[in-house]
Formats: structure tokens, C-alpha cells, sequence
């Protein structure tokens, strides 16, 4: 059904959807129509004859995302009990910048009171796809969702079908037995849960391994399925690692070695951990070094900065009647993202070549190419928007 004729129907649709979705709760059955999906695969780099190059995105019922907000908003008060303060991924409020501020800050006061601290990011291989449906309903249980929404999600999973459509047609509908459903507004919520539950079972809150700063240890920070384990020593870190690589297991998921990175400040004696050594590592889009110096970062962002002028100077030097489109091209959220660095004495810039690409003033343009140089000096700096660490959360009880 299109989302059209939702805006066309107006009232007469929400009577409609009310009368299925109460129908669904009391039945606990969904429509055959809502457990479909419709997978399309978009092509990413390399190679267009390997599968791996390419990242399917599900289109599942218009309608059906009725039904699944209500549950969203049922099951998220029980969701947000059970996670933990260091779990930021798909939460309210948080995002990959507090766990960048986070771990600059924690590497920070390990420099500053003479700490050795070792980082392990870890990365699972085709976690989304590979949750085991039965193992789900067991931890829902545990985690003390309410059985009545366990019993709605249960039955949405069973029977589910997916086709893939391409450019050459679709194929017959498939059964999908494995894995979170790609598209639905609950798949964040579920793995969270089910990270949640490696996680405990690890037992890393309990474990003395991890990094005292400000009267409590901390051992991992995660967003989703991005793990990152840390530790004053390499002991330390072996020992969290291996707990939670014999947990993954339990549950069906695995580690991807070649994407695991460590990064270490401290000396390596006999290093035994599965993953590649690096000097530097990209987390959440922000360059992590050992040393935790920002300028590092600083200068990757300009020279993002310089790629995307150099990728627009077609359309800036270009004498095409573009004015207005050419002056709403911004290049300052790439080169100017690292505004966490208080320790800047000057604001990442973009090249100062950009203003001079813009056309001229014409005499049918409403501002001036002064007025542009203008305003672009006079936007907000880092000195005026310095990194603090990111607010902790109160812990659980």
C-alpha cells in the first residue's frame, strides 16, 4: 500500500489502521503482507562482480511501521532499564561523538598521570544478519521484556520472506530464518539487547581489568555492535577479549579478525591477541591515535576539506548562471568537524582557495561575493566551541 493513499484516505485510513493494529495485539498474528520485505542491493567500492561489494536495503509495508512504532515506544522503556551507561549506540541523546570525547578523554588522563593504556576495537563478522532467533526470545525473557511483546515479536519473525529486486527482475520470495529484520525500527533495540547480553554474561562490570578514571573502572565503551575494550596492561586486555570472544561464540556471533584493531601506548612483550597492531585507528569517523593528540585529526579533516574543493572545481569555476548554488556550497562541516580539540590555538579552515572560486557578482544576484568571504569569516570557531568530555550517566542499580 503507498504512502499516498494514507494522505489521501486522512481519517478514513486511521480508523483503518487502528481497527488492524488493535486486532494484531489482541490476535498476536500480523498480516502475511507486514512479514515481507523487499531487498535491493546498492553497490558499494571494488569490484560489481563480488557480493561482498554490495549493501542490500530492505523496503518492508508502509503500514506495518504503525504497529511497530507503538511496540518501539512499549519496548523501549524496558530497553533503556536493561543497557548499560557505556552502551550509546541507538539511545536518546547519545552518539558516536560522547564515546570520541570519551576515549580522548580517558587517553588524556592516562598521559597525564604517566599511564599505560591499550585499546582493542572490536568488530564483528555480519552480526546483524547472523542473530539466532531462538537465543533472542531466550534473552528477552532473561532481560525481563514483558511476554505479551516477546510473543507479538516472536510472531512477526516466524514466517518472514524477503526477494530481492534488481535491474534484471525479482526473485521467488525466500524464508528467512537467521538474523534481525533489516528496515524495522525494533532491529536497534533487539541487538542492543543482545550485545547487552554478551556483555553481562563476559562479566565485564564485575572484572577488575579496565582503566580507573574519576573513582570508577571502566573496560569498554560501545555504539551497536562496535565494541571497544581497554585496559592499563596487555594482560588485562588479553583476558577481557578472550571473555568476550567465548561469549560472542555462545550466541551464534564472531569476531572479525581482520577488522579488530589495537592500539596501544605502552610497550608490547609478548603480544597474543587476535587483531592488527595499529598506530592510529578511524572510530566513528574521528582519527584515534595512541598519544591522543587531536592535531592528527585536525589535519585529515582539512585535507578532507581540500578533496571536496577539488572534487567541486568544476562547478565552481564553471560560468554557468549557478550563484545561489554555488554560494550554498559548504565545505565547512568536513574540514571544521573536529571542534573537540580545546588545545587549538586557530579553527580548521577550508582551503582558502574556495571563497575565490565563487563567481563574481552579476547583475542578477541578490549578494556579493564580498558578502560571501564575509560571512565565512565570521563563523563560529573551535575556540568558541571547546571539547568538554561528554556528561556520564548515573550507573544502574
Amino acid at each position: 500500500m503507498p504512502v499516498e493513499l494514507f494522505q489521501i484516505l486522512k481519517d478514513n485510513a486511521v480508523k483503518v489502521l487502528h481497527s488492524i493494529c488493535q486486532q494484531i495485539w489482541k490476535t498476536q498474528q500480523w498480516p502475511q503482507d507486514w512479514k515481507r520485505s523487499v531487498c535491493i542491493p546498492i553497490p558499494k567500492k571494488g569490484k560489481a562482480k563480488e557480493c561482498s561489494n554490495y549493501r542490500t536495503i530492505a523496503l518492508i509495508s508502509h503500514a506495518s511501521k504503525v504497529m511497530l512504532k507503538i511496540l518501539q515506544a512499549r519496548l523501549q522503556q524496558s530497553v533503556n532499564h536493561e543497557l548499560s551507561d557505556v552502551q550509546a549506540g541507538f539511545r536518546k541523546g547519545r552518539g558516536t561523538r560522547d564515546q570520541i570525547a570519551n576515549i580522548l578523554w580517558i587517553t588524556e588522563k592516562a598521559r597525564e598521570f604517566q599511564k599505560n593504556i591499550y585499546f582493542c576495537f572490536i568488530d564483528y563478522a555480519k552480526d546483524f544478519d547472523c542473530v539466532d532467533h531462538n537465543k533472542l526470545w531466550k534473552i528477552l525473557k532473561e532481560m525481563g521484556i514483558p511476554d505479551h511483546l516477546t510473543c507479538l515479536l516472536r510472531n512477526l519473525y516466524a514466517g518472514q520472506e524477503a526477494t530481492v529486486r534488481t535491474g534484471h527482475g525479482t526473485t521467488d520470495w525466500l524464508q528467512i530464518g537467521k538474523g534481525v529484520r533489516q528496515g524495522c525500527i525494533l532491529s536497534p533495540c533487539l541487538f542492543n539487547l543482545y550485545v547487552e547480553y554478551i556483555m553481562r554474561n563476559a562479566g565485564l562490570d564485575e572484572a577488575q581489568a579496565g582503566i580507573k578514571t574519576a573513582g570508577r573502572n571502566t573496560n569498554n565503551l560501545r555504539y551497536a555492535d562496535v565494541t571497544t575494550l581497554m585496559a592499563e596492561s596487555e594482560e588485562e586486555l588479553k583476558s577481557l577479549l578472550m571473555k568476550v570472544k567465548e561469549e560472542t561464540e555462545k550466541v551464534g556471533l564472531k569476531l572479525n579478525i581482520q577488522k579488530t584493531k589495537i592500539i596501544a601506548s605502552g610497550p608490547i612483550t609478548s603480544w597474543e591477541i587476535d587483531g592488527e597492531t595499529v598506530s592510529n585507528f578511524i572510530f566513528g569517523g574521528s582519527k584515534i591515535t595512541a598519544d591522543g593528540d587531536c592535531s592528527h585529526e585536525t589535519k585529515r579533516c582539512l585535507l578532507l576539506g581540500r578533496k571536496v574543493m577539488t572534487q567541486l572545481d568544476s562547478i565552481l569555476k564553471s560560468r554557468a548562471p549557478l550563484a545561489a548554488l554555488k554560494s550554498q556550497l559548504c565545505i565547512v562541516p568536513v574540514s571544521g568537524f573536529p571542534d573537540r580539540c580545546s588545545h587549538l590555538r586557530r579553527a580548521p579552515s577550508p582551503p582558502p582557495r574556495a571563497p575565490a572560486a565563487l563567481p563574481p557578482e552579476s547583475s542578477n544576484s541578490r549578494f556579493s561575493s564580498q558578502s560571501v568571504a564575509s560571512d565565512h569569516r565570521s563563523a563560529p570557531s573551535c575556540q568558541t566551541r571547546a571539547w568538554t568530555p561528554a556528561p556520564r550517566s548515573p550507573p544502574r542499580t
